[in-house]
């Protein structure tokens, strides 16, 4: 029979941190759980005050749209006071071969007819010259032309094409905060730990504060950042360091001011390829969002922050007086992520280089389990800390790939930083065997083992056939009417595009509107 200490109910959350990852965790729980008092959850987070974002967090995936839908917020909220912007996907500049031709994307929407069958060998039969996003998305041409994903009539958090966000990191956090706790219920706390005590069973038994305040929950969730406090510090899980297979562990950072009030918006992150690294550029309603993370064993500091200075310049802004900050990338995650009453969200669990806006969505993709795998009962807790680590060293693996894929696949031997990528020790060998794989099979659904991956067979197909990757598949496998339906979803796919580019607003002129309209609530 269980113990009477590990049969209680769980009833106290405490989260340790605020930020996105603390704010968003803390969102998601309160709004699964809002029973509060006697009978209910008290969900609480403490954090120390004066933090800043790391600031490299300013892109998200398309499932902010349902995260921010199920706490409750408004868009038309989020997107004035988070000046925030829609984004349909990443261009990639200079990732093949550095040429000025050399451009590719990850699209938000799905490739036309992938719902039902798997098109890809049918575009590699073709002539290709258009390419196999614009071949097979209509939100090619939006983004060529920065059109926007929607119109001002259309509802909240729809669209006539899928999509994500940009936003002001060091807006967010605080907007989630006034949502949480002055609609959802959660308690907010400012203070430090200046000690953490563990029961005789090994859980956390309580926080001593820098105020003298003892808190106390059954489960304590880390969102403390890259100082892991508990899943780190307290408890020692080894961090699973990705130096050999992901060469980044710098970045430079600044803010851009618009040339222009009216300058257009680019609806997609830019990220362009220098000698040791890439560049993201992000548009916000008032300014951009500019970094280059690149390899300090490839490039210096000072001349990674010379290249940088030059892309800034080359796109728009001359001013000497732009403030840039160097941050450093360590890329890697834990060993476990839930150990005993404890689970890490966020930094805290892990961070690789922010090239496909993994960040946030591995929050929500912790936020969102831990509410389902919450037990009634403490003595649940093992089992759902098994569960929960199982999923996500899988979801990290699987990362590391999907990054590491975009490099492997260049034909650039400019600098050492690109030639090294393609080095076969620097390959995860899970990788290795999915290349060889798919020279003759396009990637698929069965290819990838779990319900919800967080980049699915299509963005595999966005990637490999954006670089031109070479898949032959054996004609036998092949058939006439999957053949007809390629050629009619391509038709389609440029009609609709040309529709649309035709109708839709361009993400500056949707954002001003919404600012002053507002969208219309579902």
């Amino acid at each position: 029979m269980p113990s009477r200490v590990e049969s209680q109910p769980i009833r106290r959350i405490l989260i340790v941190g605020g930020g996105t990852a603390g704010w968003i965790t803390a969102g998601v729980l309160a709004a699964r759980f809002p029973e509060r008092g006697e009978q209910g959850l008290t969900i609480t987070l403490v954090e120390a005050r004066g933090l800043p974002p790391i600031g490299v967090g300013e892109g998200t995936w398309p499932t902010i749209r349902a995260t921010l839908q199920t706490i409750g917020v408004s868009e038309t909220d989020f997107l004035s006071e988070c000046d925030a912007s829609f984004k349909q996907g990443i261009q990639f500049a200079g990732w093949v071969d550095g040429s000025v031709a050399d451009t590719y994307y990850h699209r938000f929407t799905l490739p036309a007819g992938y719902e039902e069958r798997n098109l890809a060998p049918y575009w590699l039969e073709g002539a290709r010259q258009a390419g196999f996003a614009a071949s097979l998305c209509f939100q090619t041409s939006l983004c060529d032309n920065a059109r926007a994903p929607k119109l001002i009539t259309t509802p909240q958090f729809a669209g006539l094409a899928n999509y994500a966000y940009h936003l002001d990191a060091g807006k967010f956090a605080p907007f989630l905060q006034r949502h949480c706790t002055q609609k959802l219920g959660v308690s907010h706390v400012y203070d430090e730990i200046v000690q953490v005590h563990s029961a005789e069973s090994g859980d956390i038994s309580h926080l001593t504060m820098k105020s003298g305040d003892e808190l106390t929950a059954d489960l304590y969730i880390d969102c403390s950042g890259f100082s892991a406090l508990l899943i780190g510090k307290h408890f020692g899980v080894p961090f699973v360091a990705q130096r050999d297979c992901l060469f980044i562990d710098r970045a430079w950072a600044v803010q851009v001011p618009h040339a222009l009030d009216e300058a257009p918006i680019a609806s997609v992150t830019k990220a362009t390829a220098l000698t040791s690294g890439w560049v993201w550029d992000i548009g916000l309603s008032s300014r951009r969002g500019v970094g280059y993370v690149f390899s300090s064993e490839h490039v210096s500091d000072d001349a990674a922050l010379e290249e940088l200075q030059r892309y800034v310049a080359a796109t728009g802004d001359l001013s000497p007086a732009l403030s840039y900050r160097r941050i450093n990338i360590n890329s890697g995650y834990r060993q476990e992520y839930w150990r005993r009453n404890c689970v890490a969200v966020g930094l805290s669990a892990g961070f690789l280089e922010p090239l496909e806006a993994s960040a946030i969505v591995m929050i929500e993709l912790s936020a969102n389990p831990i509410a389902n795998l919450l037990p009634g009962c403490c003595d649940g807790m093992s089992r759902a800390a098994q569960l929960f680590n199982e999923t996500f060293r899988y979801r990290w693996e699987h990362i590391v790939d999907f990054l590491k894929l975009h490099y492997v696949l260049t034909q650039r031997t400019d600098s050492r930083f690109w030639m090294d990528n393609k080095r076969l020790e620097s390959i995860p060998q899970s990788l290795r065997e999915g290349l060889e794989y798919w020279s003759h099979h396009c990637p698929w659904h069965e290819y990838f083992a779990h319900r919800e991956e967080v980049f699915s067979a299509a963005s595999y197909q966005y990637i490999l056939y954006g670089t031109g990757f070479a898949t032959t598949m054996p004609r036998a496998l092949l058939n006439e009417h999957d053949r007809a339906k390629a050629r009619e979803k391509m038709h389609e796919t440029a009609r609709h595009a040309r529709e649309l580019v035709a109708s839709l607003p361009t993400n500056r002129e949707l954002l001003s509107k919404v600012r002053r309209y507002g969208l219309q609530k579902i």
